[in-house]
């Protein structure tokens, strides 16, 4: 499965000094421990087990597992008869046995530049108890469902560790979101309590939290979901001593001792207010006690719940329970990003996707990591902004989105030449396949050829990394997520399910667990088989497709449903993404199908140019003429919109479904409630009718 040799023309290898001190120093020792992590699973994970504190230790394997429908029910058990607390072990364990009580946990910088705190291991657990108590006296009990829609802010991290400290189950809900998406996700999870804030800015646009957190529980309310209380942290109002539910003295920030962030001058969000419903956050706390005993759970016992998209359109709640994940989120955090204890690490996703309870809550924290805690956006108040930002820290490990990085290729490099980042050692990328080019820019740019880069893949089933490269070990190919992470075992199925050897493309799927895979979609165990073992039994399906080169290295093509056939030929939307990015004049392009009555579907692309380039045919036709050079005639696009921004998330992902619906002229777009910027959509559709095409 590894290949004993990798090549070393065409990759980029880490530097000899990054070596002297990896935890996995070479291709060699990586392939030493990967072959002890699927042969001897049990002995590989309960090394990695005893860095963390058990109240009961377990009994029986490591894993125990079906992944087979055809023998009975999908199940994935880690660790059975073991009990332990997470936030014990990410705050606790770190503070009185490894002695990091003083050491920053989060240096948070907020939306406007000087607009920051600090916090510490040991503040941060004095207020994780607090808020744990005013939990305990709202009658939230373990196992309760408790729903978190906040800004990026230190009290998010404080939320979620208070629900994890008395055994309770967080369902984090993207501030994003709109109020219907919000209250689906309270219906669907029974959560018994929720909590939010006023509200945030995003660079220059107000987002009042409150209000929409209202309209949330009215329409709960609406559907006969039974009153909830809602708790609110005054972010945006801290200063104003007369918004409601406050009390003397005048709110503050619940972190006493540390530095105090600047007062906003903009305006402060209207905040409606229910006494009947609605509690205040620094209310609360202020009459809390700063110590509170852990709630010890078992293994198995649900962690948390978070939404992903579903191919029905309705979300599916993945459950990720205690030990497995804990023990699997610290493993890749460690190894892929190579910690050190001197470490200044700064992953810029939101926490309330995977990526940012993976890799800025619970990983980071369980190596006692100091992490920066982001806001802002990548180019507030100016493009500069994320160089700023890993200058003023002295980041030495950064983590984002191939999206940002292309965003920021527009601007060329001299708004990253503006700052030093010499405490750059490694860079990482998550959320999608990043094209060669944006690797080759982020590489040589941003990271001055000497920064490995780990180009990770996971997903949020996953738990945490599942194939990337380990920087000191693995030769990096620009695009390719390399090979599996320890305990992973990968294959490639055609339409069959017959497993494919060597070179070959097809469906990428797992034949066996790692500790942190998801358990179950919550309330819905029928769902969670049908879409994930149903296709291939004895397999676990990721939905995404996969190229493996003659070197074994794996690349991903995209979500299968992004796999489009034109004329009997499967063509990767991201690979025809890629090529016409490669053009000097593209700084972004996006592929969607759109039916043809003779090859089936027909290629559609939306290309964003570089800032002071012209749209005309001239262009069009070096565009089709690369792509065909760089795939096949096959490829060549049918149409090509001009298109001078693209749908994206507020997390910064493609909204491709509502690209489909543009391509094919229709107006009916369903929920795009999550759109960053919606005028995008309408721009498109006139463009749409003046594209040459």
């Amino acid at each position: 499965m590894i290949p004993d040799k990798v090549p070393q023309e065409d990759v980029f290898h880490g530097s000899e000094d990054l070596k002297k001190t990896a935890h996995v120093c070479s291709f060699d020792k990586y392939k030493e421990l990967y072959m002890k992590s699927v042969e001897s699973p049990d002995e590989f994970w309960e090394d990695i087990a005893k860095d963390f504190y058990w109240k009961t230790k377990h009994t029986g394997p490591f894993l125990d597992y079906n992944f087979d429908v055809t023998k009975g029910e999908i199940y994935i058990k880690c660790m059975e008869g073991a009990s332990t607390n997470i936030c014990y072990n990410l705050l606790d364990h770190n503070v009185h046995e490894k002695k990091l009580g003083e050491k920053v946990a989060f240096y948070w910088e907020g939306n406007e530049p000087g607009d920051e705190l600090t916090v510490t291991y040991r503040e941060l657990l004095q207020k994780v108890c607090q808020f744990a108590n005013v939990l305990k006296s709202q009658g939230v009990k373990k196992g309760d469902r408790v729903s978190i829609y906040m800004p990026m802010v230190v009290e998010l991290v404080v939320a979620m560790l208070a629900c994890v400290r008395i055994g309770a189950v967080h369902s984090i809900v993207f501030a994003g979101f709109s109020a219907e998406s919000l209250c689906e996700r309270i219906m669907d999870s029974q959560c018994s309590l929720l909590i939010t804030a006023d509200g945030f800015y995003r660079g220059d646009k107000l987002i009042n939290l409150k209000l929409l957190s209202d309209e949330a529980l009215q329409k709960c309310r609406d559907k006969g979901f039974p009153v909830i209380k809602c708790i609110m942290l005054k972010h945006l109002s801290k200063g104003d001593d007369t918004s409601p539910g406050s009390q003397s003295p005048p709110a503050k920030r619940p972190c006493p001792g540390l530095q105090q962030e600047k007062q906003r001058t903009r305006p402060v969000p209207q905040v409606p207010w229910n006494p009947e419903v609605d509690l205040c956050w620094l209310t609360l706390v202020g009459g809390a006690s700063d110590k509170c005993e852990p709630e010890w759970c078992e293994s198995e016992d649900p962690l948390f719940i978070l939404y992903t998209s579903g191919s029905t359109g309705k979300p599916k709640g993945v459950l990720h329970t205690v030990s497995g994940y804990m023990v699997y989120a610290a493993a890749t955090f460690k190894m892929v990003f190579d910690y050190q204890p001197d470490d200044v690490y700064w992953c810029t996703a939101d926490i309330g996707w995977i990526t940012g309870h993976s890799y800025i809550t619970y990983g980071p924290l369980a190596n006692g990591a100091t992490s920066v805690l982001f806001e802002g956006l990548p180019t507030y108040p100016d493009v500069g902004r994320m160089w700023a930002v890993v200058d003023k820290y002295r980041v030495t490990k950064f983590y984002t989105a191939p999206t940002a990085i292309r965003m920021l290729m527009k601007y060329g490099s001299e708004p990253v030449h503006k700052y030093k980042r010499d405490s750059l050692k490694i860079l990482g990328t998550v959320g999608e396949p990043i094209n060669p080019e944006a690797w080759q820019w982020y590489y040589t740019v941003v990271g001055e050829k000497r920064c490995p880069i780990v180009d990770t893949f996971w997903q949020t089933e996953t738990g945490g990394h599942v194939l990337t490269p380990l920087p000191a070990a693995t030769p990096m190919k620009p695009g390719s997520a390399t090979f599996p992470f320890f305990g992973v075992v990968p294959a490639i199925l055609n339409e069959s399910g017959e497993e494919l050897e060597g070179p070959s493309e097809g469906y990428l799927v797992f034949k066996q667990p790692w500790p942190g895979v998801m358990r179950t979609v919550y309330g819905n165990h029928r769902r969670f088989e049908t879409i994930y073992f149903q296709k291939f039994p004895g397999y676990y399906v990721t939905g995404d497709g996969c190229r493996r080169d003659e070197d074994g290295y794996y690349w991903i093509t995209g979500r299968i449903d992004d796999m489009l056939n034109v004329s009997g030929h499967l063509l990767s939307t991201a690979e025809v993404e890629s090529a016409l990015v490669e053009h000097e004049s593209v700084a972004e392009a996006a592929v969607v199908g759109r039916p043809h009555p003779v090859k089936g579907e027909s290629l559609y692309c939306f290309v964003t140019l570089n800032d002071g380039v012209t749209y005309n045919r001239q262009l069009e036709a070096e565009l089709k003429k690369q792509v065909r050079e760089k795939i096949g005639a096959i490829a060549t696009p049918d149409f090509i919109q001009n298109a001078p921004g693209l749908p994206k998330t507020r997390s910064g992902k493609i909204m491709r479904r509502v690209l489909r619906k543009i391509a094919c002229d229709e107006r009916e777009l369903g929920d795009i409630s999550t759109l960053a910027d919606s005028s995008v959509v309408e721009q498109l559709f006139q463009n749409r009718h003046c594209a040459t095409v």
